[in-house]
């Protein structure tokens, strides 16, 4: 039987190639709500209390419905202003109980994820749900994990608690991720969390730009709200990116975790 001809060959191989790269717009099959082509979640970590000495007030401002993960010992030393933002309809959700993150961390070294078990683990997902509800009135669905980490224990007995995590939460948010959730192939369990603490306007503007440009979820994480500092949110630098994402042109969905991750399984199971 002859063989293919050289050119033949190289052309097949050049157009399989090009179909690898194929830009994700056409690829993917995910349905946004009519008239939205992509979605952004702004969270907040920590119960910082500038979230609400300031953070609510900025909110209200640009009309904006956010997740805040908190523990509970740091709600209570804000408690009114936490019951003012369910009040307004803001997420409270969980973050665990004494944030345990890595022993590179020095104000984690005593509470290093390298000395937890999963058992351990799972009352830092538990503890904090039973003491929002009974401090707020609700019930947590969703997670972000401390220092957007995963783990328990050291070496070849490090053992994943993301299946902890998905056992009880529609959401598990991480931190510190290099690019927007992909609604058609993501793990719930592991939604991608891309930091915009001491970003400039220009910065924000363009991971939004890109989401709406890919149809992806993208999920901000921020700490401190007020003006530029380490691990603060600029108040200032918020303009111009939440202008262009609230105008309905654009075709950005602006809204919690809880309801965008819903929404996502919802349609991903084809009961939306």
């Amino acid at each position: 039987m002859p063989g293919r001809p050289f050119g033949l060959s190289v052309l097949l191989l050049l157009f399989g190639s090009v179909l690898s790269f194929v830009p994700l717009q056409a690829q993917q099959s995910f349905k946004w709500p009519p008239g939205r082509r992509a979605a952004i979640s702004l969270s907040f970590d920590d119960a910082r209390l500038s979230q609400i000495d300031h953070g609510l007030a900025v909110l209200e401002k640009y009309g904006i419905k956010a997740t805040f993960f908190v523990s509970p010992a740091t709600v209570k030393e804000r408690l009114p202003g936490w019951k003012k933002a369910v009040a307004l309809g803001h997420e409270i959700r969980n973050h665990s109980t004494t944030h345990p993150c890595t022993a590179n961390y020095e104000f984690s070294a005593q509470n290093a994820l390298k000395d937890y078990t999963l058992a351990r683990i799972a009352k830092q997902l538990d503890d904090p749900n039973a003491e929002v509800e009974r401090l707020l009135g609700v019930k947590p669905a969703t997670f972000a994990y401390p220092c957007g980490q995963k783990f328990v224990g050291r070496g070849l007995e490090v053992k994943s608690y993301v299946p902890l995590a998905a056992a009880r939460f529609l959401v598990g948010r991480g931190y510190l991720d290099e690019a927007a959730t992909d609604p058609d192939r993501c793990d719930l369990a592991q939604a991608m969390g891309v930091g915009f603490d001491a970003l400039t306007s220009k910065q924000i503007m363009d991971l939004v730009a890109d989401a709406a440009k890919s149809g992806r979820w993208l999920i901000f994480v921020g700490h401190e709200i007020g003006r530029p500092a380490e691990q603060t949110t600029d108040i200032v630098a918020l303009e111009d990116p939440w202008k262009y994402a609230k105008d309905p042109a654009n075709g950005i969905w602006i809204d919690t975790l809880e309801t965008i991750g819903k929404y996502v399984q919802d349609q991903r199971s084809g009961t939306h």
